[in-house]
């Protein structure tokens, strides 16, 4: 849910995260972009999409939902039979983390069961510069709250919570969930192994959010995998998802016409970290994911920093998925089939795009692209455990 409209140079000069001036923000225009994500996100619920999907964050042109839940209640009676998605809640960030038990069992049962509850430990920019959290006991915290939202979801008694954090000595949330035990949890992550360890160990879906494209998601998409298959866990494709910007016209010419402004501006001024001081706080990665890092090569990039990447560059890494209805499904059965990815996360709203381009980018996806990906993994033995499951009505729950 970007500020769609180009930044001032004043604006851009103060920088788009964590510093963005106050007095630059134009509420009329913002209301805009809010019912015009609505409008959006419904379309895709209504023509195709299997689920829609809204995120948190903090002090961000980039990114102007800082409540998730806010949007998934204002979509909970707008839609019907597609999960709705957080990717995520910083629970973290919440004292005490059952307020995100509490809002999502609420939305649980707004929905009809129909709730995927997502849990990124957050971003650097978000949960140590806006929310001023110690990045390093941010993970420990994470891990912490978690644990409690997953009890208070399932344990059918009141019980005492004592955590390093979090002390309660009355845990009994009213309402709970639908869905049995609790909501799907996903894990939102960029490549930190201590993530795909404890993900896989608990048996939740990770997400893996890269917008630098499938290309260079491949080395750190198969580590994960490459956990998967230490810890002795099935290599099911559907324990996974991957988000793909996609683009789709009817020719090259049009389509770049169309698309590359607005993602030129999305990925060179308002996608984080533009700001490279505002990455990481010192603390907040861990020795063992910086040292893998490097030894996949993305620390050592031979991009020239002073130059402002350009369509062209997007579209040859794989960052964007761009071309007509059928050159977009054959390179997404490609990026599927590659990574092993059971849930395609498609980012089809693009920085400083107008809403009509939007809805037309939304529409081909839905109806000339997806219904030709969704029996992709159907020939497998495999099974989703991780989608929703509202309840039926012979399933004696009131």
């Amino acid at each position: 849910m970007p500020y769609r409209e180009r930044a001032t140079p004043e604006l851009e000069a103060a920088g788009l995260q964590v510093t963005v001036p106050s007095a630059l923000f134009d509420g009329a225009a913002a209301h805009r972009f809010y019912e015009e994500s609505l409008d959006e996100i419904e379309l895709g619920a209504a023509i195709g999409f299997d689920g829609i999907c809204v995120n948190e964050h903090h002090q961000m042109a980039y990114g102007m939902m800082p409540s998730p839940n806010l949007m998934l209640a204002s979509l909970a009676r707008r839609t019907k039979d597609v999960a709705l998605a957080t990717l995520g809640t910083s629970v973290a960030l919440y004292n005490p983390p059952t307020r995100v038990a509490e809002e999502f069992a609420m939305l649980d049962c707004l929905t009809g069961g129909r709730v995927i509850a997502g849990f990124p430990v957050g971003t650097s920019m978000d949960a140590n510069y806006a929310y001023g959290m110690d990045p390093s006991t941010l993970r420990e915290r994470y891990h912490e709250a978690v644990e409690l939202v997953t009890r208070a979801w399932t344990e059918p008694e009141v019980f005492s919570f004592d955590g390093r954090f979090t002390q309660l000595r009355y845990v009994s949330i009213w309402p709970r969930p639908m869905q049995r035990p609790h909501p799907p949890v996903w894990i939102p992550g960029g490549s930190s192994i201590e993530t795909w360890a404890w993900t896989v160990e608990r048996d939740y879906l990770y997400a893996h959010l890269s917008y630098s494209g499938y290309q260079s998601a491949t080395r750190s998409v198969a580590g994960y995998w490459e956990t998967v298959e230490r810890m002795g866990r099935e290599p099911n494709p559907y324990r996974t998802a991957f988000l793909q910007l996609v683009c789709v016209g009817q020719s090259a010419d049009q389509i770049e016409e169309t698309y590359g402004p607005h993602v030129e501006y999305f990925y060179n001024h308002l996608l984080p970290p533009a700001r490279p001081a505002f990455a990481d706080a010192p603390g907040y990665r861990s020795l063992g994911s910086m040292r893998a890092a490097f030894e996949r090569g993305r620390a050592a990039s031979t991009a020239d920093p002073g130059r402002a990447r350009t369509w062209k560059d997007f579209v040859d890494s794989g960052a964007v998925v761009a071309g007509t209805p059928k050159e977009v499904t054959e390179e997404l059965e490609h990026v599927l089939r590659t990574l092993k990815v059971g849930h395609l996360l498609v980012l089809n709203q693009i920085g400083s795009m107008p809403h009509p381009v939007a809805m037309e980018n939304i529409r081909l996806t839905a109806t000339e692209v997806l219904p030709k990906l969704r029996e992709i993994w159907d020939d497998t033995p495999y099974r989703d455990e991780w989608w929703i499951r509202p309840p039926r009505a012979d399933d004696g729950q009131r």
